[in-house]
C-alpha cells in the first residue's frame, strides 16, 4: 500500500485530493450544515483542527465553477440526491482576513481592501453579464478599481463601498446567477485581535 503524505500546513481542499495526502473524510459535515438550516454558520475550536480546511471543503463543494470530481470516493459522493441537489448550485464568495493584521487602521483597512478587491477579481465576468444592469456594472468596477500611487498599485474603493462590499458583490452574483450567494469568511477573528493589540 502505497504512504501517503501528511497534509502539515495545508488548508487547501483541492490540493489535498489531488495530489493524494491523508485526508480525514469530514465531507458528511456539508449536510449536517445543510440540514441545521442557519443562515450563518461560525466555528470557532478548536485550534488545529482543519477549521480552513473545512471551508476550503465547502467552497469547492458549493462552488458553481467548480470541479464535482474532486469528491469522487468521498462520503458525501454516496449520497446521489443530496449531491444533485447542492453540488456546483451556487456563487460562492470566500476570503479570508488572515494577512487583515495592519499595525494601524488605515493600513488593516487597506488590507481588507486588497482582501475584497482580490476576490471581486475573481468575477470579472460580471462585467459581460446581460442580466446587470449599467449600475450593476459600476458597482461592481468600484470594488476592484485601482489606484497608483508611489508605483503601488492598490484597490481604491471608498469606505463606503468598502462597508457593503460583500452585501454588493453578493448582489450581483445573485442577479447573474439567480441563485443566493455562498459567504465563508475565514481567519474573521485576526482584524480584531491585532485591532485590539494595538489599541485601535
Amino acid at each position: 500500500m502505497e504512504k501517503k503524505k501528511l497534509p502539515v500546513g495545508i488548508d487547501n481542499f483541492a490540493k489535498v485530493i489531488e495530489d493524494n495526502y491523508y485526508y480525514v473524510d469530514k465531507s458528511l459535515l456539508i449536510k449536517d450544515i445543510i440540514k441545521a438550516g442557519s443562515e450563518v454558520t461560525l466555528f470557532t475550536r478548536p485550534r488545529r483542527f482543519g477549521k480552513s480546511l473545512n471551508m476550503s471543503m465547502l467552497e469547492k463543494f458549493f462552488n458553481v465553477e467548480g470541479d464535482k470530481s474532486i469528491f469522487d470516493g468521498l462520503e458525501i459522493s454516496k449520497d446521489k440526491e443530496f449531491c444533485d441537489r447542492y453540488m456546483g448550485k451556487y456563487p460562492v464568495i470566500s476570503i479570508s482576513l488572515k494577512q487583515v493584521e495592519g499595525d494601524d487602521f488605515d493600513s488593516a483597512k487597506g488590507m481588507f481592501k486588497s482582501v475584497i478587491g482580490c476576490e471581486a477579481d475573481n468575477f470579472y465576468f460580471l462585467l459581460n453579464s446581460e442580466k446587470l444592469s449599467e449600475d450593476d456594472k459600476k458597482d461592481y468596477r468600484s470594488l476592484i478599481e485601482r489606484s497608483t500611487r508611489d508605483n503601488n498599485s492598490r484597490f481604491a474603493m471608498s469606505d463606503v463601498m468598502l462597508k457593503d462590499s460583500l452585501k454588493t458583490l453578493s448582489t450581483l452574483l445573485y442577479k447573474h446567477y439567480q441563485k443566493k450567494a455562498v459567504i465563508l469568511i475565514d481567519e474573521y477573528d485576526v482584524p480584531l485581535d491585532k485591532a485590539r493589540f494595538h489599541d485601535y
